[in-house]
Parts: C-alpha cells; sequence; structure tokens
C-alpha cells in the first residue's frame, strides 16, 4: 500500500524542448516542441474546418471553437486513452496552457483597444437602462440557480465565490461576438444594434469588474481580510494606470503620423508595457488578462497608432494562440460527467435561468422605452450572446475549483447553446425594413437625351492590382470640356472576416448606413486611396474612395445601395480573372461570380464588368500620352447601345480612336442561325431604336475624324468571329453583354453568364488577343428573365444565394 501510494505521487519527467529525429531513436511526440506543434496543426485544421461547415449558417468563429475544443476533448475524441496519451499527455498540457494564456491576455488587449472610453461616457440612458437591467435580472437570477446546484452536484464548494461567479456567468454578454454577428447580419448601424453595442460595451466593464470581485472572492487564503486586500490592490492598480498610462500613450500617439510607419520601438514597447501590466495584475491575485484589458481600454484611439497595434498583433493572436484557449477549455469538458435525468434537469434549468434573464430584463426596459416589441425582443436574444468572456470566467472558476467538473460542462453547453441560437433567431423575428430608396434620379444609365450631363460612375476593385486599369479608363471615360464633367466613387469589395480591425472598419464604414469611409480616417495611409487621390488633383476629376466590408453572400447590396445612394449611371465591376503572365485568365476567386451576378440582377443602373488585361500597361498613363483604339461590335439592342453611347463618349479624348462595326445578318441565311422566340411587335420596336440611336450617332460622328464606322454583312457565327479576329488588335472592346441579334447570340456558350456570348468569345482562350474587354449591360426597369434563368443554371454556389 506504501509503494502504490508513493508511486503515484511521482511526477512525470519534465520534457525536453526538441528530439534528436526518428532516424536516431527519438519518438518526436515525447518533446516539447514537436508535440507543441502538432497540437496547433491540428487545432486550427478542427476549428477551421469547423467553422467553413457552420458558415452557411452564419455563426460566428467562435461556435466552431468551443465544439472544436469539446470535440478535442474527453467529451469526443478524449474517450480514446490512446489518443489522449498521444496527443494531449498531461506533461504537456502546462505548456498548452501557457500559450494559450499568452493568446488570451494579447486578445483581451485588443479586446480594450475595441472599447473608447469616450463613447461609454456618451452612452444614453435608454442603453444605459438596458445594460443595467441586463446585468441585474441574470445576475439575482443566477445567484438563485446556484443555490440549487450547491445543494445538489455542487455540493462543498466556496459558497460566497460560488454565488459571484454564477451571477456573473449568467449576466455576461460577450462584446468581441455580438459586434461579428451584427456585423453579419449587416445591423451595426440599426437602431437596434446601435443599442445593443452601447449596452454591451458598458455590460462588458461591469462584468470585468464582477468578475474581479468574484476571483478576489475565490482566494484561498486562511485571512478574512485577504480577498479585500486583492480588492484594494486592484483599485490601486487601476488609478495608477489611469494616471500614468494615457499621457504615456498620447506622446507616442502624436510622434505616430498619418501615411508613416509607426516605429518597431513603439509597438515593443507597447507590448511590454502590456506584458508587465499582465505580471503586476497576476501578482495581485486577479488575473493577468486584466492589467492587457486595461492598457488596451487606456490606449488613445485617435490617430494611426491604436489601428498599427491591432494590425501586427490580431492575425497571429486570433488565429494562433486564441484557439488553443478553446481547446484548453474543451480538455476540461466532459459532457459525460452529466448524467441522469437531476443532471440534464439543472442543465436546461441553467439554460433557462439564462436566456429568461437576459431577454425578458432587456425586453421589460426596452418597451418601457417605447420601442417596438419586435424590437425589443430582437435586442433581448442579442444580449444573451456568449462566447469567449463566458469562457474566461467558467475557466478561471475551474481553476480556482469554485466550479467542478459537472458544473463546468453544464456552463459551457449554455454558453454554446445561447450563442447558437442568436444568429437564426434574430434573422427570424427581426427584419428591419429596406432603406427607403432616395428621390428617383433619370441618368441611370450612360445613353441619354442629354449626353453633356454629369455621368457619375461607381468603380469597384478588388486589390490594388486593379488599379492602374481602372485609373485608364476613368481618364478615357472623362468626355469633353463641353459636359459637366465626372464624378467617380471607388469601391472597395472587402469580405468580412473575423478579424477584430474588420469589426471596427465597418462599424466606421456604416455609420450612414452604407459601406462609405471617408478618405480622412486612417485610410490616408493606404497607397490606393493615395493614387486615386493623385488622379483626382491631376485631373480634376471628382473621385471618392471608398470600402465596402461585407460577407460575399450580400456584398452586392452594398455595391447597389452604394450606386443608388450616389446616383450612379454606370458600375464598374473588375472580372474574376486576372491576367497571367503567359496572357491567360487565371482565377482569383470563384465568390466574385456570384457577386458580379446578383449586382446585374438587382442593380437599378447601368453595369459593366471589366476584364483587365492591362489597359494602358500596368502603370497609370499620363492624359498627355494616352493612344487608345476602342472597338465596338454592334449587333443591336438596348446593352449595344449602352456600349455604344460609352463608346461615344471616350471617343471625345483627343487621344482616343473609335471603330465601330455594325453586324447585319444577310436575309437569305437567316435559316442558318439558330433563331431566338422573340416578339414580332417588340423585334420591330427594338430594330426602330437601333435605327434611331444609329441615325443620330451617324449625324454627330460626321465631322469626326477619331470615329469610324463600318457595316458588315455574316451569314453564321463563324463569319462573325473572322470580323472580329481582324481587329483583335485594338486596346478595348466595348460590347453589350446580351445582343439582341441571332448572330451575336449564338456565337459562344462558356461556363461565365454574366459576360454574355460576345463577351465570352472576346475572353475565351480560342480567340487571341490583348485587348481588355468590358461588358455592359444596360439598366432597365424590369429585371431580365434570361438572367434569371442563367442565375438558376450557372450559378456556382445556388445556396448561398438564397441567404
Amino acid at each position: 500500500m506504501v509503494s502504490n501510494a508513493t508511486a503515484r505521487l511521482i511526477c512525470p519527467s519534465p520534457m525536453k524542448p526538441t528530439s534528436n529525429g526518428i532516424f536516431q531513436g527519438d519518438d518526436p511526440l515525447q518533446f516539447t516542441l514537436p508535440l507543441v506543434i502538432l497540437q496547433i496543426c491540428l487545432v486550427l485544421v478542427v476549428t477551421r474546418g469547423l467553422a467553413f461547415i457552420l458558415k452557411p449558417l452564419r455563426q460566428p468563429r467562435v461556435i466552431a471553437e468551443i465544439i472544436g475544443g469539446i470535440l478535442l476533448g474527453p467529451s469526443a475524441l478524449g474517450r480514446s486513452k490512446s489518443y489522449m496519451q498521444a496527443i494531449f499527455p498531461q506533461k504537456s498540457l502546462p505548456v498548452l496552457d501557457t500559450l494559450a494564456n499568452i493568446g488570451l491576455l494579447l486578445f483581451l488587449f485588443l479586446a480594450g483597444l475595441e472599447l473608447d472610453p469616450k463613447s461609454l461616457r456618451q452612452t444614453g440612458k435608454k442603453a444605459l437602462g438596458i445594460a443595467l437591467a441586463g446585468i441585474s435580472l441574470p445576475f439575482a437570477l443566477g445567484i438563485g440557480s446556484s443555490y440549487v446546484l450547491k445543494e445538489t452536484i455542487s455540493t462543498g464548494v466556496n459558497g460566497n465565490a460560488f454565488l459571484v461567479f454564477m451571477g456573473v456567468a449568467l449576466s455576461i454578454t460577450a462584446f468581441p461576438v455580438l459586434a461579428r454577428i451584427l456585423a453579419e447580419l449587416k445591423l451595426l448601424t440599426t437602431d437596434v444594434g446601435k443599442m445593443a453595442m452601447s449596452a454591451a460595451a458598458v455590460n462588458d466593464v461591469a462584468a470585468w469588474i464582477l468578475l474581479a470581485l468574484a476571483i478576489a472572492l475565490s482566494g484561498t487564503g486562511k485571512s478574512s481580510l485577504v480577498p479585500l486586500w486583492i480588492f484594494l490592490s486592484g483599485c490601486v492598480f487601476f488609478v495608477c494606470a489611469i494616471l500614468i498610462v494615457p499621457p504615456i500613450f498620447k506622446w507616442i500617439a502624436q510622434r505616430c503620423h498619418e501615411g508613416e510607419p509607426v516605429k518597431e520601438t513603439y509597438i515593443c514597447a507597447t507590448l511590454a508595457v502590456v506584458l508587465a501590466a499582465g505580471l503586476v495584475t497576476d501578482a495581485i491575485g486577479i488575473h493577468a488578462m486584466f492589467g492587457a484589458f486595461v492598457i488596451g481600454v487606456l490606449i488613445p484611439k485617435d490617430g494611426p497608432f491604436a489601428g498599427t497595434l491591432v494590425e501586427k498583433v490580431e492575425d497571429l493572436v486570433s488565429g494562433l494562440f486564441l484557439p488553443l484557449y478553446f481547446v484548453s477549455s474543451g480538455l476540461r469538458t466532459n459532457i459525460a460527467t452529466i448524467q441522469g435525468l437531476q443532471s440534464w434537469g439543472l442543465l436546461v434549468l441553467v439554460i433557462f435561468t439564462a436566456c429568461f434573464g437576459k431577454i425578458f430584463g432587456t425586453l421589460l426596459v426596452t418597451l418601457l422605452c417605447k420601442a417596438p416589441l419586435r424590437e425589443a425582443l430582437t435586442l433581448g436574444f442579442l444580449m444573451n450572446t456568449k462566447g469567449l468572456v463566458e469562457l474566461i470566467v467558467l475557466n478561471i472558476g475551474k481553476d480556482r475549483k469554485v466550479l467542478n467538473d459537472q458544473t463546468f460542462a453544464i456552463m459551457v453547453l449554455m454558453a454554446l447553446f445561447t450563442t447558437f441560437i442568436t444568429t437564426p433567431i434574430v434573422m427570424a423575428i427581426y427584419k428591419p425594413e429596406k432603406r427607403k430608396r432616395m428621390a428617383d434620379y433619370k441618368n441611370r444609365t450612360i445613353e441619354r437625351k442629354n449626353p453633356n450631363t454629369q455621368l457619375r460612375i461607381l468603380t469597384c476593385y478588388h486589390s490594388a492590382r486593379n488599379i492602374p486599369s481602372i485609373i485608364n479608363l476613368l481618364e478615357a471615360s472623362r468626355g469633353s470640356e463641353k459636359r459637366e464633367g465626372l464624378s467617380v466613387d471607388a469601391l472597395h469589395l472587402m469580405e468580412l472576416s473575423e478579424r477584430s480591425s474588420a469589426i471596427i472598419m465597418v462599424h466606421k464604414a456604416r455609420k450612414h448606413g452604407l459601406p462609405s469611409w471617408n478618405k480622412s480616417q486612417q485610410s490616408d495611409s493606404n497607397h490606393v486611396v493615395v493614387a486615386f487621390e493623385g488622379y483626382r488633383q491631376l485631373s480634376h476629376v471628382s473621385i471618392r474612395s471608398m470600402k465596402a466590408i461585407s460577407s460575399m453572400s450580400d456584398m452586392h447590396e452594398d455595391i447597389c445601395n452604394t450606386a443608388e445612394t450616389n446616383r450612379a449611371a454606370i458600375i464598374i465591376l473588375p472580372f474574376h480573372k486576372h491576367q497571367r503572365v503567359d496572357g491567360s485568365l487565371e482565377t482569383t476567386r470563384n465568390d466574385f461570380v456570384l457577386v458580379n451576378l446578383k449586382v446585374l440582377e438587382h442593380a437599378r443602373c447601368s453595369v459593366g464588368i471589366l476584364v483587365d488585361r492591362g489597359l494602358g500597361g500596368t502603370t497609370q498613363v499620363a492624359a498627355s500620352n494616352v493612344s487608345y483604339f476602342i472597338m465596338v461590335p454592334f449587333f443591336g439592342g438596348c446593352d449595344d447601345r449602352e456600349a455604344l453611347a460609352y463608346g461615344v463618349r471616350m471617343a471625345e479624348h483627343p487621344g482616343i480612336r473609335l471603330m465601330v462595326i455594325r453586324f447585319i445578318v444577310e436575309p437569305e441565311s437567316m435559316g442558318e442561325i439558330v433563331r431566338v422566340n422573340i416578339d414580332s411587335s417588340s423585334s420591330t420596336e427594338l430594330r426602330s431604336s437601333d435605327e434611331e440611336f444609329l441615325a443620330k450617332f451617324k449625324q454627330n460622328m460626321a465631322n469626326d475624324d477619331s470615329i469610324k464606322y463600318e457595316e458588315k454583312l455574316v451569314r453564321n457565327a463563324a463569319d462573325t468571329i473572322a470580323v472580329l479576329s481582324e481587329l483583335k488588335c485594338c486596346n478595348l472592346f466595348l460590347v453589350g453583354r446580351m445582343p439582341e441579334c441571332e448572330a451575336a447570340l449564338d456565337l459562344s456558350r462558356s461556363d461565365c453568364p454574366e459576360l454574355g456570348p460576345v463577351g465570352s468569345l472576346l475572353t475565351s482562350t480560342d480567340f487571341s488577343t490583348t485587348a481588355s474587354v468590358l461588358i455592359v449591360q444596360q439598366y432597365k426597369s424590369r429585371a431580365s428573365p434570361n438572367l434569371t434563368l442563367q442565375m438558376e443554371d450557372q450559378s456556382p454556389d445556388k445556396d448561398s444565394e438564397s441567404n
């Protein structure tokens, strides 16, 4: 018996950092570094895989990380002892926990950077009342439920600390997770979104204060004065931080100028201060994360310094270190401990208590503020969001032995359930009215009665690679001095990510319900904006740079709303392929195919898709050096008229020559071409519109040497291709998306329905040319039935379209 007891007390020998390799007989998994690398890789694969699976449900990534941690722990894979001993042996956990807590410390520093004390001071009475109700009622119910748990599954725990921990766990609202959900659902700028963010910010600060109190009460010191000393020391630290930290970082921020890189010394010094603050608060007896959070809150948010800190730290922390914290939590969660009717009944009780307290408390106060019932209920579910902050509370309670295994598992499942239901319920009960359309404006197309009116263009781009060709296209679009000029909005299309900076940017971007971000804010350092600003000053073109930060499934809404608000006549979208060195087109992201299709379907102005083959080269061409040959194949139809109207405007530039080829099908060969079922009356009206437009065009071009017009008779698609091949040496093709002519419709069948038959031919590998192609669709009051049919048949992702 004595020998067995002694054997149990023998600690395993510490693991060495690195092995000598398998060829020298070492097992890499018995050494710290190889094992940690394997653990990190496994965590990333599992959590990112789950995030991909849950993406159609529009769940925040924290859900995938919590589930991933549970699956890797004793609840699922950890049931295999060989797996646990090989991948997560007990002797490796201190290293894993240390890395996880470093990631947590830095993440809480980033969370502090997101909170602006100025905005907290400006919180209205309504948001403050909602926050207090959302804390006090769940806190009281949490204390009540703790008595039930103490009498059943949590006997023998520290009574006072357990009461406070349960109250805090049920009253928390996860501010970062809530911000992500609101951004995903495009609710940040709605009344509900603004109120939820304001109330959650107050709730967040109150939760940290209550957590600090709970940690102080959970101390194991024999003296009853220990919690008091911990609390007073924490207050002293906070006061000293308020007096010392802001002046120092204000001095640093003043030396960080817009458009200039922040010195590495400042970044390193800041991170050292964060770690030192964590050391102080850990020595006091509250968690090290409190020190990091306080430093993040106190750093000035003005200027580029805070934004640079976020950019430098967040990818490493959120992508690599933070998932380890969820796995560390998952390794402590054993759902198998929830056994029997009593335990599952307690789980239901805790979930009901948490949801009822948050939702009813928020609902009651919101209704007293005379808000609509639907908005009040939505706000209640939003405030019920849990997440990382909840896990932090639970893990600290587990470390302090305030929560046992069974209570810990129940609380983790509660946090998972309450967060999981938030997005689907909010989507179901809250459907804000669509933003009222602005007063109708006439010039939604380039073809118009008075061509001298101002042309407004919304041009979109994915990356800096698109900028030279876009600027060269805009230069060609300026028109003559007799016109009222050109107004351009340049919209940077960015996918909404899990990064903290993306949430900050999207909140700034949608202050007015639009994806616009004034260039006077941090984006001065963006060289893309600098390029547009330089072009604006040189060309005297009104140009404004903006960002659209959205999920790919609804990015088209931002594009269409921006075009509507800015009264754009045409939206120019980049094609989802770019040119490689060998001249072929390579796909960048297939997601943008659906974005372009949806814009074509929903835009209330004309739309152009630019297939960029280096218009003007890889650099911006000065106005005096512009020398382009533009080709417009004219088959007939409103899209072709729009393309020709755009070409006529471009031809006013002194460095541009325009060639218009009208294709006419020989009458005797009509039977050789596949016909389209077009009503005869509409066909006659179409030909009449084309003839009228061309007659006016010929009259205006009579004295213009830069424009040439020819007519070509073709018998079939082969003749049409032959004519186009003769003119492939131009710089730019301007074509209509859906020409209403049998000879054009029979040209090509491709997997790019957004380009139409002529555009597909000009961008196919069978048609050798170095010319860029701009495919134009003219705005019509009704969506084309052809487009809807093509979207259903050709869309690469039908399911996401319904989202």
